[in-house]
Order: structure tokens, then C-alpha cells, then sequence
């Protein structure tokens, strides 16, 4: 289907550390002084403050919302990393000034804001242009504050698949066609590692299964509902099943020869694309085009998707909408366009933002959409069925912390120097706990 994921929210998107960041410049100027929230025929300009690229701009969706309300101008303010983005909307929210009238908002950061800041964003739960009803619940959930309010809407979701070089898979004599390869891990990340096992016993030339251990691991351990926190909010991350397991799988890939010890985003990642280094990676639709665009001319015809063994998501995104903002009705009404399912279907076929609302995946532009460059996968098909049944994840204020350093710091340090899984570990968890002071 479409060119190339334009989208520096690839890095945005919540792995270990791949989050873009929050435009936190001071509030746009507005063209009225009156802070109503904009009537008929008031000029209104509205912010709106995003990390990395969401997509909207370059889709067209900011000129043709300005063409159905022509008193309404749109001003985009983005940061290129959430690292930046996040800690700057913190500081706005805490002195209540410098917001812009949408915020936008990363996965692994809503439950910190539902938890310490609701107070200070709209209930767009309680809004009447806002439908609950065309998002898919779990995404609505998380967003939610324990009152019930909701602080945000969803934008995209990242519903995991797993891209796979059919020519790779051939020589090592593994099956090719994607049914027959979601086949071979269906159900269980343990039956994933099986499958790098079979494949390096017969790896054509010097590459490995997949790309590095971190992506074995935010693969499986996203499938989990509870992973770094028990509902309670309790941090149980040192003895959680979810993280156990996952870790172990982990380790078993790393100590296989399983992975090119590749860490992800990183320029050496990129090249191994070109190159051909590894068969496989787990993968949400937004990878697609970087994939595309690394791997370039020479991996077309050889890249495919399959069907991920559990259903789990990968990062995403929601809208916000603060409480002191002088235009609040009128942001409200422009948060709930960009995100209903008419508008994300077109940021899909245009920008691969996988929609989290449900009711888009009946659209043509989604229900029928396939990947060119991935043998014609029909990728709509193979992520909305993915997406429908991603387990409601238990979110902590610190799960981005966490899943960074585990990946970063525990499985590289395995992974790239040679450290036992249980020095990685024990590196890992200290690490943690000097970041979050436990």
C-alpha cells in the first residue's frame, strides 16, 4: 500500500526508549483575546503541541478541518523526542501556563497524568463529540483516571505482527507463506524462540533469526496484561511472571545465537536492514515503512507479515485537552475529529498510523488495505484482528523507565558484552531503582 513511514513516532512509539517527544512550546498565540471558547464567526486559532511527526499536517487532515470551519486556524507546535516533550508538559502543567489547547500524549505516560495531573485536563469522556463507543475498550481504559475521568483520546495503536524475510525462511527451511508461519508460533513467544532455534540450525550465511533480544522481549512481555504493576499500582516488576517469562525468552535467544545483537533505532540496526543480517522482527504497522525504507529496493519481494504468536500492542498515542486552555470547546470539537474513525482511516492509508478506533477497521482505506512491498500481506486484516483482542494492560507511571532499562541496560549488556543473564539482571533492576528512587 503505501510509501514510506514518514513518521518519526516509529521512535515515538513506546519500545525501549524509541519515544518521540512533546512540542512544550509556550501556548500559540490565540487571534482573539476574549477566552471564550469560540463562537460562530470568532477567529480562534488553536495549538497543538505533539512529539515527533503524528501525521495530521502531512495528511491534510489540519487543512481540510480549516476548510469545514473557516473562523478555526490550526497552529502545530512538535518536538521531535518524547524525552524532551514529556518532562516540558510536566513543567506547563505544574505552573499552569505555557499549554497548548491539545496536547498530545504517549502510551507509557497517560497513566503517570491520569494519576497525578487529571485535574488539570477536560473529561472527554464526558464530552458529546467524543463516542467511547468507536474506540476499542482497552485503548478508552487507559486513559482513564481511578475517578472514571478520561484524560485523553486515542490516536494510534501499535498492534504487534511479525515481518519476516521469506527468502531467509526458505533457505533455513522454515515455511514462507504467512498463514503457515504464524502457524509455526501460534499462541505462545516461547514457540517464536522454538522457530529461531529450527532456524539456526540451518541460518544461510552469517545471519541470525531476528534483529536483537529486546524485541523478543517487549513482544512477549507486551502480550501480558500485568507486567510492571499489579492493579493495586503496586511495582512488582522483580517478580513478575509477565517479566520473568519474558526475560527468559530473552536470555534463551541471546544464548541460542538467536539475534544479531542489534539495538533498535541505532544505525547499525539500519544497515543490518540493507543487508540482509537477520529474518525476522517483530514489528507494529508503523514499522512497515521504516522497514520498506531501510531495507530498500533490493529486500522487495523478500519481506512479509505474519500473524505475531499473542496479540499485544507497541506504543500509541492519545489527545488531551487542558483545563485552563482559553478554547476549550472549540479544542474539544477538533481532538474528537481527529481522532473519529473516518479521520484515522485516512491518517492510516496516508501516514500507517494504525487506528485505535474499532469503528475504522469496517473502512475501505483499513479493512482492505494491503502492503505492496510485503508480497500484498493484507495488513488491515492482519492488525485490526490483532488489535481486537490485545489485553487491557495494567499501566504504571513508570513502566517507560522500566521497559528502557531492561532493554538497554540488562539485555545489552548480555546481549553486547558478554554479561550472564544474571549480572543483566541484577544491572537492570539497579538501574530501575535509581531512576525511580526505590
Amino acid at each position: 500500500m503505501h510509501g514510506s513511514r514518514t513518521r518519526s513516532s516509529s521512535f515515538r512509539l513506546a519500545a525501549f526508549g524509541l519515544v518521540a517527544a512533546l512540542g512544550g512550546g509556550l501556548l500559540a498565540g490565540c487571534a482573539s483575546d476574549d477566552s471564550d471558547s469560540g463562537g460562530d464567526g470568532e477567529k480562534v486559532e488553536l495549538s497543538i503541541g505533539v512529539f515527533g511527526v503524528f501525521g495530521y499536517k502531512q495528511a491534510g487532515l489540519y487543512d481540510e478541518y480549516e476548510k469545514q470551519n473557516p473562523n478555526v486556524t490550526i497552529k502545530e507546535n512538535s518536538t521531535e523526542r518524547n524525552e524532551d516533550y514529556y518532562p516540558a508538559l510536566l513543567n506547563h502543567l505544574s505552573a499552569n501556563s505555557g499549554l497548548q489547547d491539545i496536547q498530545a500524549v504517549e502510551v507509557a505516560n497517560i497513566n503517570e497524568l491520569a494519576g497525578i495531573q487529571a485535574d488539570k485536563f477536560v473529561d472527554l469522556g464526558k464530552e458529546s463529540a467524543v463516542s467511547k463507543d468507536d474506540f476499542l475498550p482497552w485503548k478508552w481504559d487507559q486513559a482513564k483516571a481511578e475517578d472514571g475521568k478520561v484524560i485523553g483520546v486515542g490516536t494510534d495503536i501499535g498492534p504487534m505482527g511479525v515481518c519476516y524475510r521469506k527468502d531467509l525462511f526458505e533457505k533455513a527451511g522454515l515455511p514462507t507463506e504467512r498463514e503457515e508461519v504464524g502457524k509455526l508460533w501460534a499462541g505462545d513467544w516461547s514457540k517464536y524462540v522454538d522457530a529461531g532455534e529450527k532456524y539456526m540450525k540451518k541460518a544461510p550465511g552469517k545471519t541470525h533469526f531476528t534483529d536483537g533480544a529486546a524485541g523478543v522481549y517487549n513482544g512477549a512481555v507486551s502480550s501480558y496484561a500485568e507486567k510492571n504493576y499489579d492493579k493495586s499500582g503496586k511495582l512488582i516488576y522483580k517478580d513478575s511472571p509477565a517479566v520473568k517469562t519474558s526475560w527468559d525468552l530473552a536470555m534463551r535467544s541471546v544464548e541460542g545465537g538467536m539475534t544479531a545483537k542489534l539495538k533498535q533505532f541505532d544505525t547499525e540496526w539500519d544497515q543490518a536492514y540493507a543487508n540482509g543480517d537477520f529474518a525476522s522482527v517483530v514489528c507494529p504497522p508503523w514499522m512497515l515503512g521504516y522497514i520498506k525504507e531501510k531495507a530498500g529496493d533490493k529486500g522487495a519481494d523478500q519481506w512479509d507479515v505474519a500473524a505475531a504468536p499473542k496479540p499485544a500492542n507497541w506504543g500509541g498515542s492519545f489527545l488531551s485537552v487542558p483545563a485552563s486552555g482559553p478554547h476549550k470547546e472549540e479544542a474539544v470539537k477538533l481532538a474528537a475529529w481527529l481522532t473519529a474513525p473516518e479521520q484515522q482511516a485516512k491518517l492510516f492509508e496516508k501516514q500507517a498510523s494504525f487506528p485505535s478506533s474499532q469503528a475504522a477497521y469496517e473502512l475501505p482505506a483499513v479493512k482492505d488495505a494491503k502492503h505492496e512491498y510485503f508480497g500484498d500481506a493484507p495488513i488491515g486484516k492482519i492488525f485490526s484482528d490483532a488489535a481486537k483482542d490485545i489485553p487491557t494492560a495494567i499501566l504504571g507511571p513508570k513502566d517507560q523507565v522500566i521497559g528502557e532499562t531492561i532493554g538497554n541496560v540488562g539485555i545489552l549488556q548480555v546481549e553486547q558484552q558478554g554479561k550472564s543473564p544474571d549480572e543483566g539482571w541484577k544491572a537492570a533492576v539497579k538501574a530501575i531503582d535509581n531512576a525511580i528512587d526505590e
